[in-house]
This record gives structure tokens, C-alpha cells and sequence, in this order.
């Protein structure tokens, strides 16, 4: 099965890296998105916080989202030094937001926290990215689906409206390494954690050292609405081929 035509996201997550001469390369890629060679494929950047304003600018003229990577929980300015919150990623151009990347997680962010940054971010009016996975060690002990189920009971508790919320089902063990779920392991947790909403099934993407070859295989599990893309999207290349490879 081939999803010729299902309307999928590509999220590039720039994680820490780039710099204002990063804005040249993303000329190619604007061109790709004007072009009939993207398809249904929606791209959305998430750069730094210091490039957000400068990539919202660049972008005006086309179909490309930007988000950022993280914010604050709070709504309100205070005195978080280091911290940008929600509204103020708003207020430079960003429409969408990653929260709960288990980067931010291993460095102490709980389901909790996790929760309220979504409901700020809502607030905001920005769509989420909310991230869940597990480690390789409770992949081991058979926990999978009972830690995705707690993230995503915490994580979306009280949350009334989920239509701006989207899923990056993103394996820990995965992140970075090489490595990426069996075919259907994959297609099964999604269907997973499609069915833990009752109504309106959210947009399932999958991050986890996604890249220009394994996106063939990626691209055919036909629960997936997208893909959330670390390292390979720093190259306007190899993530103008992720979008290919996965339309053809």
C-alpha cells in the first residue's frame, strides 16, 4: 500500500542547531513547496528560538509552518530567566509548538508539567506537537502501550478540544541511534494510541532517527499522518527527499 495521496506533515526539528546563514540554504526548500513535486505534504520548521522570527519572515510567501521547540508554562511574563513562554513564541510568527520531546523529559519535564505547557499553548492559540515514547528498557519489560497510555492520560488531562493537538509517537530507544520500530510493531502502536480518542482521531506522526533511507519502509504504514524528522532536516536535501521518497 502506497499513500500516494494522503495529505501528511513533515516536521523538521532543528533541536540546537543553526545560525542566520542557515536561512540560505532554506531557498531550495521554499521552492519545493511551490512546486507540484510536494504533493499533499505539509512542511512545518522548528528551529531554534533565536531563528523563529527570522524563518517566520523568510517563509511569509509560502505554504511553510513554523513552530517552536519548547516554552514555558507559565502565561504570564515573570521571572524565568532562560524561559520564553507560548504567547511570546505567538508573537513572532510561530503557529505550532513541540512539547514533552523526550529530550526535554530525560532532563526532568513530567507528564504534568508536560499538561500544563499544552493547555498555555492552546491558550495561545498555537497548535501542539505533543511527543510520546518509551524507553528501551520499558520496550524490554513489555510496558509500551502502558507508558504511552499514561503520557497521553496526563498529558491531555482536562483538555476538552483536542483538535489542535497532534501525536509524534517517538520511541526513546530510537531517537538518534539508527534504529526504527519493525514495520508492524509500528503500525499497531499507532493504532494504539489512535484509540485511546474517542472522537476525532488525532494526526499520529513518527520521529525517530528518520531518514532518507528508511522512509521507504516508514512510508507504508498507512496509519502514519506524518513524520516528525531530527538531524536529516538540517539538510534541505535530505528532507526535500524524505518528502519525495514518501510519495513515490
Amino acid at each position: 500500500f502506497i499513500m500516494t495521496n494522503k495529505y501528511m506533515y513533515f516536521v523538521a526539528n532543528w533541536k540546537m542547531y543553526g545560525a542566520l546563514s542557515s536561512l540560505n540554504t532554506l531557498n531550495k526548500v521554499i521552492k519545493f513547496s511551490k512546486s507540484k513535486d510536494i504533493n499533499k505534504g505539509r512542511l512545518i520548521y522548528c528551529p531554534p528560538y533565536t531563528l523563529i522570527s527570522s524563518f517566520s519572515k523568510k517563509f511569509k510567501n509560502c505554504q511553510i509552518g513554523i513552530g517552536g521547540q519548547n516554552c514555558h508554562e507559565g502565561e504570564n511574563y515573570g521571572p524565568y530567566t532562560g524561559s520564553v513562554n507560548a504567547h511570546m513564541l505567538k508573537n513572532i510568527g510561530a503557529q505550532f509548538v513541540i512539547i514533552g520531546h523526550s529530550e526535554n523529559r530525560e532532563r526532568g519535564e513530567n507528564d504534568k508539567l508536560i499538561n500544563l505547557k499544552i493547555k498555555s499553548a492552546l491558550r495561545a492559540k498555537l497548535k501542539v506537537i505533543f511527543c510520546i515514547g518509551e524507553t528501551l528498557n520499558q520496550k524490554k519489560q513489555k510496558k509500551t502501550r502502558s507508558i504511552l497510555s499514561k503520557q497521553i492520560k496526563v498529558g491531555l488531562n482536562n483538555i476538552k478540544n483536542k483538535s489542535n493537538i497532534f501525536i509524534a509517537y517517538e520511541p526513546v530507544w530510537a531517537i538518534g541511534s539508527g534504529f526504527i520500530p519493525k514495520s508492524e510493531d509500528l503500525f499497531t502502536t499507532v493504532q494504539y494510541i489512535k484509540s485511546k480518542f474517542k472522537v476525532n482521531f488525532p494526526k499520529v506522526l513518527y520521529g525517530g532517527s528518520v531518514n532518507t533511507q528508511n522512509i521507504t519502509s516508514l512510508k507504508e504504514i498507512n496509519n502514519l499522518d506524518g513524520f516528525l524528522i531530527g538531524g536529516a532536516s538540517q539538510n534541505a536535501k535530505k528532507f526535500i527527499d524524505i518528502v519525495k521518497k514518501t510519495y513515490t
